[in-house]
């Protein structure tokens, strides 16, 4: 879900972003009650556009709502945020982290996760049962990620229709693939053990298929920046597995010469991102839940959607008619026999070993 850049910035959200707050409706009745005025809450989110939409759209409406201060860290991937809560040991810095959710796995299974108490969650009711809560109850499940294959537009008539099609020889040095580092990574061992016949549980042969691509990768796309730029100067070819979330700029934008698909004969990716809370939290438990239950909230829902392409867990998420046409906000009634959804336990557990793996077969 799989988004994960260099995210290492403080930052406070700030009088750039409160224009944004203001668009929501009946967002001045509900400021009104700001019962939270005076308190703070630290969150730790991503450092590209979508941790920047949860600023805008998470974080600067809840502090309009509540009169609550929202004071943001962020981060390049899910494993560096564990890294950092571990790293905090019993004096944890945050209230709220913003995670993959085999991070929440790692996270609940080393103790360090506070379980929220549900029923200080109603909009939890109005999501869809499968994406509630995971990691053993300690996350709160709030979008999804999703990855599918990027593609030159002006390379492929078509969408490709398989994974495959990376290992073609005329797409030599033209082919990207993601950092070790990110939840895509992972995807990506699955996605080419099943080409082998394998799968999650069984990857062997997808860490020798993907030994194949060893001198073909121009690129890992650690900056999804430069990968939009090298698509629109035609360096690349194609890439995966990747979130098309990256680029909802691009998508629209027919001279980027980028596509997007998730319609592939080996099936798309969806992971569940979660919002969990720390144990020994800084920040008032009250505030915390309030937050957790405002990442749920309808409105919010929907305009995470259309900024980043995340799928909307609340089933009475407010979409706008393009949003619910977009063939790449993946909605929960589209997670059918095509989505890879992976048992969260067994990745967690092969997470560390996958990575050095991945990093081995390409150094």
């Amino acid at each position: 879900m799989t988004h994960d850049i260099q995210r290492r910035t403080l930052v406070k959200a700030g009088a750039a972003l409160a224009s944004t707050a203001l668009g929501f409706p009946a967002l001045n009745a509900l400021a009104q009650n700001r019962r939270f005025a005076g308190k703070t809450i630290r969150i730790l989110t991503w450092s590209d556009d979508t941790g920047l939409a949860v600023l805008r759209n998470i974080a600067q409406t809840f502090e309009a709502q509540t009169g609550a201060k929202v004071i943001a860290d962020r981060t390049g991937s899910t494993s560096e945020m564990v890294a950092k809560l571990k790293a905090g040991g019993n004096r944890p810095q945050y209230d709220v982290i913003t995670l993959a959710g085999v991070g929440a796995v790692t996270l609940a299974n080393a103790g360090l996760l506070e379980k929220p108490d549900l029923n200080q969650l109603p909009n939890l009711q109005s999501v869809d049962p499968r994406f509630r809560i995971g990691a053993d109850g300690h996350g709160v499940g709030y979008l999804l990620w999703t990855g599918g294959m990027l593609y030159n537009t002006r390379t492929f008539k078509a969408a490709p229709t398989s994974y495959e099609e990376m290992w073609n020889p005329k797409y030599a040095k033209r082919v990207f693939l993601p950092p070790a580092t990110w939840t895509d990574s992972l995807d990506t061992i699955v996605a080419a053990a099943k080409l082998t016949g394998g799968s999650a549980t069984n990857v062997e042969g997808g860490f020798k298929k993907l030994a194949e691509l060893k001198d073909r990768v121009l690129t890992f796309g650690e900056n999804p920046t430069q990968i939009a730029e090298l698509f629109r100067s035609n360096s690349l070819d194609i890439g995966a597995v990747y979130a098309p979330a990256f680029f909802a700029k691009e998508l629209k934008d027919p001279n980027s010469g980028l596509g997007a698909t998730y319609n592939l004969k080996e099936g798309f990716f969806a992971d569940l991102m979660y919002t969990i809370m720390p144990k020994a939290h800084p920040g008032e438990s009250a505030v915390i839940h309030a937050f957790l239950n405002h990442t749920l909230d309808p409105v919010v829902q929907g305009k995470m959607a259309e900024d980043v392409l995340n799928g909307p867990v609340n089933l009475k998420a407010v979409l706008s008619p393009e949003a619910l046409k977009s063939p790449f906000i993946i909605k929960p009634e589209q997670l059918g026999s095509t989505a890879v959804i992976h048992d969260k336990a067994v990745i967690a557990a092969v997470r560390d070993s996958w990575i050095k793996r991945y990093t081995q077969t390409f150094s």
